[in-house]
């Protein structure tokens, strides 16, 4: 075999090929241009002893700038605990791949059943889904679960202040289902209630998403928006941050149907993008139309708590085309380490977690406003760790002198504003010195 990877033999590549119309592999790539396929070697040793591995890998390494991040915009720099990548190391965590035997899958299933019970209590909602992938393919999905639910209805009411990355997410996703996405504009950074009203008194409309906090960081007041929503026999998705769920009010709370996001604030590393997670919860009478599977508690035969898969609609296997989403598998090892991190940080230390990182984002806020450099653009509108300012300079400009002095900062969520984003890993010091090297760049 060419590839020892690769289970197929010689013959049932060349019966493959066969099948299809072809006679080598390479034609397979033949729509592809030939200035983006990549014509070399690998700059791959063929083989190193451990010290040399351990040493090259350290050289790679230390290429990467890394810089003290006040940037936001979806993703964000929080304290990880040490031991967290100790305990997904153990084997009956790390090995288990998926949970089908639960006589020999007890470490997985466990610990997807307290992820759900983590996510349930955050979220406020009756029901949870072992993990997605992301928080925007999260936000697909529970478009997909209310278009369902809604029968004959197919129109999604979008948020203009959902961020752009989910939003595009979303709208891919309802182009190949033929669900039609219609925008709900901004109006001083957050949804148009107006006009959000008027859209559902319009009619035809199965579902409506917004975001808390929202792109700008604004945490928004959806006081009678589940009312209104449910008058129009429609449901309500929350995009919501686990982490701050801790002291905000939760997606429940608002009366929301479903509640979606990324769980990459529950202090897993930014690691240039993901691996992240995505959640999704919901009440209990859309369990039927949950992607993924759902995994419960009970008893075996000698008594003992035990856990199993409790619920996996079987239309995902043998009647895919009436599936509400075809999704089986999970970001399960990225499930192990949000549980393990809420876990470890418990009730009071997500909380301590969000004062301290609202503290320096309002101490940041402040110091930005005395340069004189930026300006409000929502004067008066709550926010937590993340607010946006309006500003003359040319942010890419000064995002690329910024990241020279070793910081990241300033997201451009659109013409002549920025966003910043403040964790508790940030100290006062750096504070300082971020605004005092922004003020030296813009003075030159």
């Amino acid at each position: 075999m060419s590839n020892r990877y690769i289970p197929h033999t010689d013959e049932d590549i060349r019966r493959m090929m066969k099948s299809v119309g072809i006679s080598s592999i390479d034609e397979l790539y033949a729509d592809i241009p030939a200035e983006v396929i990549f014509g070399r070697d690998y700059m791959i040793p063929s083989e190193m002893s451990e010290i040399e591995i351990r040493k090259h890998f350290d050289e790679l390494a230390s290429k990467n700038e890394k810089l003290t991040v006040f940037a936001g915009g979806g993703v964000y720099d929080h304290y990880a605990p040490s031991v967290i990548p100790h305990l997904l190391s153990r084997s009956e965590f790390y090995t288990a791949y998926t949970p089908y035997q639960p006589e020999i899958s007890q470490g997985t299933l466990q610990y997807i059943f307290e992820y759900q019970s983590i996510i349930c209590e955050l979220t406020g909602m009756e029901v949870s889904n072992a993990s997605m992938y992301d928080g925007a393919t999260a936000a697909a999905e529970a478009m997909f679960m209310m278009v369902a639910s809604a029968k004959k209805k197919n129109k999604i009411l979008l948020s203009g202040t959902v961020r752009e990355n989910v939003a595009d997410v979303v709208r891919t996703y309802a182009s190949f289902r033929g669900i039609e996405v219609e925008t709900v504009d901004e109006k001083d950074g957050e949804t148009d209630r107006e006009q959000l009203l008027a859209k559902l008194e319009a009619g035809d409309v199965a579902g409506v998403l917004t975001q808390q906090p929202n792109k700008y960081g604004i945490a928004e007041d959806f006081s009678g928006v589940a009312d209104a929503v449910h008058a129009a026999k429609a449901q309500w998705t929350l995009i919501a941050d686990p982490s701050a769920l801790a002291v905000l009010k939760t997606p429940a709370a608002w009366g929301a149907d479903i509640a979606c996001g990324d769980g990459q604030t529950l202090g897993m590393p930014m690691q240039f993008g993901g691996p992240y997670l995505g959640f999704i919860a919901t009440v209990n009478s859309n369990l039927r139309k949950i992607p993924g599977r759902v995994v419960g508690a009970t008893t075996d035969v000698d008594g003992k708590r035990a856990f199993v898969l409790t619920l996996q609609a079987r239309e995902q296997h043998i009647r895919r085309e009436k599936a509400t989403s075809n999704i089986c598998s999970n970001q399960s090892l990225m499930s192990l380490y949000a549980t393990i991190y809420v876990a470890l940080m418990g009730k009071e230390g997500m909380i301590e977690v969000n004062r301290l990182s609202s503290d320096g984002a309002h101490y940041l806020h402040d110091r930005l406003l005395e340069t004189g450099l930026f300006t409000e653009v929502f004067p008066g509108k709550p926010f937590l760790k993340e607010f946006t300012l309006a500003t003359d300079l040319d942010m890419e400009t000064l995002e690329s002198h910024l990241a020279e002095k070793g910081f990241m900062g300033g997201v451009v969520v659109k013409p002549g504003t920025a966003t910043f984003a403040v964790t508790e890993k940030r100290t006062k010091e750096e504070i300082d010195k971020f605004v005092e090297t922004i003020a030296r760049l813009a003075a030159k």
